[in-house]
């Protein structure tokens, strides 16, 4: 199907309730995805099968990708957000963006909402299966009816706005390392002139002991 009749670019996150058992239906979805670009119906720039692990990390179980976007569902797109999304270090959207250590987006805080990285950070819930996909849709009618049909629910989000949070992310990790580069410079130099002190007045002691036995 040419571009030019595919509207719009979307990321979709696919889920399938609390039911651990429904977590197969995932694997389907991926394969329905793939038979709907291959009829034309829409097109997939990259799609993964994706579980969360207690942890906050992010396993991707199966994954397509179609030319001319070679790589992108691990390299592209998805890759990106599924390295965010799982990653140590992440946004906090609640009308400002911060930093947060240890696992990305704490999933029981309700400002993570205001982030379309949030948003989909908390569909994809530990111990369950999601599919992310990145596609071309000429309306949500074919995909919604055929996640339907595997129980799965569909939440989209326009591309578009997931790459410029993600570029924020990206800008405020780099801040981030900056700052703990800093950090650590300064540490060494201050244990340096802590030491260089310390050996200072070790002589200094030494030299009193030695003045001191000389005018016994």
């Amino acid at each position: 199907m040419s571009p030019d009749h595919l509207s719009p670019d979307n990321v979709l996150v696919i889920t399938f309730g609390d039911d651990p058992e429904n977590d197969a239906n995932a694997y389907q979805a991926l394969t329905d995805l793939e038979q709907l670009d291959s009829q034309g119906q829409i097109e997939i720039a990259g799609a993964a099968v994706v579980a969360r692990h207690p942890d906050g990390r992010i396993d991707i179980k199966s994954d397509v990708e179609n030319d001319p976007f070679a790589g992108t569902a691990t390299g592209g797109a998805i890759g990106v957000l599924l390295g965010i999304i799982g990653g140590p270090l992440g946004m906090l959207l609640g009308g400002t963006y911060g930093l947060l250590a240890g696992s990305l987006f704490d999933l029981d805080d309700a400002v993570t909402t205001e982030s379309v990285l949030g948003e989909i950070s908390q569909q994809v819930q530990p111990m369950r299966t999601a599919v992310l996909a990145q596609v071309d849709e000429p309306g949500p009618e074919v995909i919604d009816a055929a996640m339907a049909r595997l129980g799965g629910q569909v939440m989209r989000r326009p591309v578009s706005e997931i790459e410029q949070e993600i570029a924020v992310a990206q800008d405020a990790q780099r801040k981030a390392e900056r700052e703990a580069r800093a950090e650590l410079y300064k540490a060494r130099v201050e244990k340096s002139k802590e030491g260089a002190h310390a050996k200072v007045e070790e002589l200094k002691a030494k030299l009193h002991r030695s003045e001191a036995g000389a005018t016994a």
